[in-house]
């Protein structure tokens, strides 16, 4: 069957067609006054990829190529992701990962309960509460962000494999087949890779591992167009295919991890990657005008708060008040700003603190906050502090979206936080360890490197799980699988995702209009909206009017995305501010 992306000619190539999308709506959104960006975005230009099959949208082409065949092989969701999944990992290690982790949702297509897989890492046995502050108890930001203690262990081989092996119907092997011939054989480098290599040059060729794993023998970044090849990765990938799990724990990497710690006064040692495990949660389910939402729980931050905001937009006539109009997202930026102050006080990980989940999410929880919302008046940040959810209480990251054949639903979001994670490439494996160990709060009341604050909830502690934003996404409407989306950005993944929920819901976008509109964003700390550009001037003016403070950001998020009609025709959406993103359906 023919694949279908956006709107495909025979003689040009898909990547052709999606690099010259994105490129087309990046010139068409950027400095238009708001009214005519929205009516580019509802107009013909910006339809989505459709299929009836399958569907499949991730932040690189080929990932997207690849699990798109495993689909039409006649694999599942589960399948399809955890392919693109190691796929990811070598086309762009910049975000992809084999040394990182983070959270898979479930979804199955005959409406039962959806799963959430935590592969999130964990906290070396050797860590300390105190671990990245210096003698006088001030927090070494070069220490949590750019060291080898750093690196949480990681978790993504141990949450796919899970994944796999609960709901998958072909093997490891064969899952891991694609990301060793890319590995071996090499991909043609795009733009974007050579791009990021040049940006973060200086903090990549500090590690010699990391020089030679990236960076040619001269020293220059590969170049567009050349292939680049990744032997030592292979292997690892090889490792993994023949042995599982243990391929990765255990033995040969195993060995090269820890070696790699104790060059470097690293903590990651052989006991804390055998005693690894995933852990099987219940996701946060809440409702928005009719539709079940259902998304990530604790360690995760984002089902949590992004169902916190949605309860508080429910008391506003949102599709009345307009897309993107200073009166809607004043509103947003008020009930974001509730969300984020709870945030820095009640979450963690759920293994160690107790959340109050479902005081937070309730939606008499959601009216007492709403009701502290003055519609003609931003409230300053350092008049809001964390509410009480108690009386409510009861006894540069990676998302992919797949939908296959019978409504599976997959979505899924993993990283190793910063672009490049730490930076530091593991000698003889070819791949790069995280740095979420600062998602940590290394002192109370101390931002992180997103401007986050953390509390008590999240401290440091030995095999816990460090707090995150990741917000893997699924909605179903009448009891089935209706939007499966998701997004990578640090703190600004909760609200981009949260938009994404709401152009579709309140203001009937197709998925693509959705992924593509401009952007906001308040997380409480620091007190301003960012916002891409795109919106009005005279909106700008308006919020300023009320109290706000703005300002212009750079691109936020890479959301991927698929609706799935009343019909059972899928929709994807891929987000054009990632440029090898791509979007295809069958």
């Amino acid at each position: 069957m023919d694949r279908v992306m956006g709107n495909p000619q025979p003689e040009i190539s898909r990547k052709c067609v999606w690099s010259l999308l994105a490129a087309l709506l990046i010139t068409l959104l950027v400095g238009l006054p708001q009214a005519r960006a929205q009516a580019i975005l509802e107009g013909e230009r910006f339809h989505p990829v459709q299929g009836t099959q399958g569907m499949v949208a991730t932040s690189h082409t080929l990932a997207t190529e690849i699990a798109l065949e495993v689909l039409e092989n006649g694999g599942n969701a589960v399948d399809a992701a955890v392919t693109a999944g190691f796929a990811l990992a070598v086309t762009q290690p910049r975000s992809g990962n084999i040394g990182g982790g983070g959270f898979m949702l479930y979804a199955p297509g005959d409406g039962g309960a959806p799963e959430a897989i935590d592969y999130r890492e964990t906290a070396p046995a050797g860590a300390t509460e105190t671990m990245f502050q210096n003698a006088d108890g001030e927090v070494v930001q070069q220490r949590s962000r750019f060291s080898h203690q750093a690196a949480g262990v990681p978790g993504t081989v141990a949450g796919l494999s899970l994944a796999l092996e609960r709901h998958g119907t072909i093997s490891l092997e064969q899952a891991l087949a694609p990301a060793i011939k890319l590995a071996r054989e090499g991909f043609e480098v795009p733009r974007r890779f050579t791009e990021g290599l040049e940006q973060a040059r200086e903090r990549l060729e500090r590690w010699p591992a990391t020089k030679a794993t990236f960076y040619n023998a001269d020293g220059s970044a590969p170049q567009p167009g050349s292939v680049f090849r990744q032997p030592e990765l292979a292997d690892t990938l090889q490792r993994i295919a023949d042995q599982g799990p243990k391929g990765f724990y255990e033995g040969e990497t195993a060995r090269l991890i820890v070696e790699e710690m104790q060059r470097h006064d690293g903590l990651i040692t052989l006991e804390d990657l055998q005693t690894y495990q995933p852990a099987i949660r219940e996701p946060v389910h809440g409702t928005y005008r009719g539709h079940d939402i259902y998304s990530m729980s604790p360690p995760s931050s984002g089902g949590t708060h992004i169902v916190q905001i949605l309860n508080i937009l429910e008391h506003y006539p949102i599709a009345e008040l307009g897309h993107n109009s200073a009166a809607t997202v004043h509103r947003m930026a008020e009930a974001m700003k509730l969300a984020y102050a709870d945030r820095a006080k009640y979450l963690g990980d759920t293994d160690f603190v107790d959340v109050p989940v479902t005081g937070l999410t309730s939606k008499g929880y959601a009216a007492a906050l709403q009701a502290t919302i003055d519609p003609d008046r931003a409230r300053p940040s350092s008049e809001i502090s964390a509410g009480n959810p108690a009386p409510w209480e009861s006894n540069e990251t990676t998302h992919f979206s797949i939908v296959d054949r019978w409504g599976n639903a997959v979505s899924n979001t993993y990283t190793i936080n910063f672009s490049y994670g730490s930076g530091i490439t593991v000698a003889g494996a070819g791949f790069l360890l995280n740095n979420e160990m600062d998602d940590f709060s290394a002192k109370p009341g101390v931002p992180n490197a997103y401007g986050l604050i953390g509390g008590e909830a999240n401290k440091i502690e030995p095999g816990k799980r460090m707090l995150s934003s990741m917000s893997p996404t699924i909605v179903r409407k009448d009891g089935r699988n209706y939007l499966v989306t998701g997004s990578p950005g640090g703190s600004r993944i909760i609200t981009t995702t949260l938009q994404v929920l709401m152009n579709v819901i309140d203001h009937n976008m197709n998925i693509q209009s959705a992924v593509s509109a401009p952007r906001m964003h308040h997380q409480w700390l620091p007190d301003e909206i960012r916002m891409e550009q795109g919106f009005s001037p005279d909106t700008i003016e308006l919020l300023e009017g009320l109290g706000h403070k703005v300002s212009i950001s750079r691109a936020m998020g890479a959301i991927q995305s698929v609706l799935i009609g009343e019909d059972g025709t899928l929709y994807g959406g891929a987000d054009p501010r990632r440029s090898t993103s791509a979007a295809m359906g069958y």
